[in-house]
């Protein structure tokens, strides 16, 4: 492994429903991408470009999202978008609820009204992993570069304030590394540790993203080379298997 990498940012400018993403990333490039680049880009602006995009004065709540809107002093057009996005939903507080999608835990089915036009609000891209492998075939066909590609989103966590990186699209790479097996500092193997490589790269990117009016929704990270393959996703695990979800409803 490297002992140092380079992040460098792309202001594409304001992403539109039908714009060529990668046509964006390409002529954003600070310098020309190269092989073995991992092109990491914001989940808004990709959803966006995508055509995700809902007016809140196109949805009706159902009775379901009224509830919800009322018990979590929410907009129930707002519930009514992630009751459709989700696979489940655990719980809430005032203004969000707790919901699984994708083998993930989030709020809100990571539906998002920043970043987005007013009246408006973003759900994440449909099918994220199906998303970074085809901007990775077109950056491939446009550039003949080999590269990895990250979809990547920013996430709290259990107890603690602030937001950081995540991965929930993968082409490319190994997003999660099995380090079992491996010797520690004093020669014990490792039993369980497995690294997120994708949200830590994530996290880098998200550094240079922002949350607000940067306008730099693609970062390129340049010195890696040795993470970069043909994986594909990001490995996840049952609730049950998941200290806090476990935890929960063992409770």
């Amino acid at each position: 492994m490297n002992t140092s990498f380079s992040a460098y940012g792309c202001r594409t400018g304001l992403i539109a429903p039908g714009d060529d993403i990668v046509d964006r990333i390409i002529r954003s490039a600070p310098e020309e991408i190269r092989d073995g680049d991992i092109i990491t880009i914001a989940e808004s602006a990709l959803a966006t470009a995508e055509g995700r995009v809902i007016r809140l004065a196109d949805v009706t709540p159902s009775a379901e999202a009224l509830r919800y809107g009322e018990r979590y002093q929410m907009d129930p057009r707002v519930a009514e978008v992630v009751i459709s996005e989700s696979d489940e939903i655990v719980g809430g507080i005032p203004g969000y609820l707790l919901c699984i999608r994708n083998g993930t835990l989030l709020p809100n089915a990571g539906v998002d009204g920043s970043n987005a036009p007013d009246g408006t609000i973003i759900p994440l891209p449909a099918d994220a992993d199906a998303s970074a492998r085809r901007i990775r075939q077109e950056i491939r066909d446009r550039t003949g570069r080999e590269v990895a590609v990250l979809i990547i989103d920013s996430r709290t966590h259990a107890m603690r304030l602030g937001v950081s990186g995540v991965t929930i699209g993968c082409s490319g790479m190994e997003a999660v590394t099995d380090c079992r097996g491996r010797r520690d500092l004093f020669g014990r193997s490792l039993e369980v540790t497995r690294r997120a490589v994708g949200d830590c790269i994530a996290s880098a990117a998200e550094l240079l993203m922002g949350e607000a009016d940067e306008c730099i929704p693609v970062v390129i990270i340049r010195g890696l080379r040795e993470l970069v393959g043909e994986g594909e996703g990001i490995e996840t695990i049952a609730p049950d298997e998941c200290l806090f979800m476990g935890a929960m409803r063992k409770g």
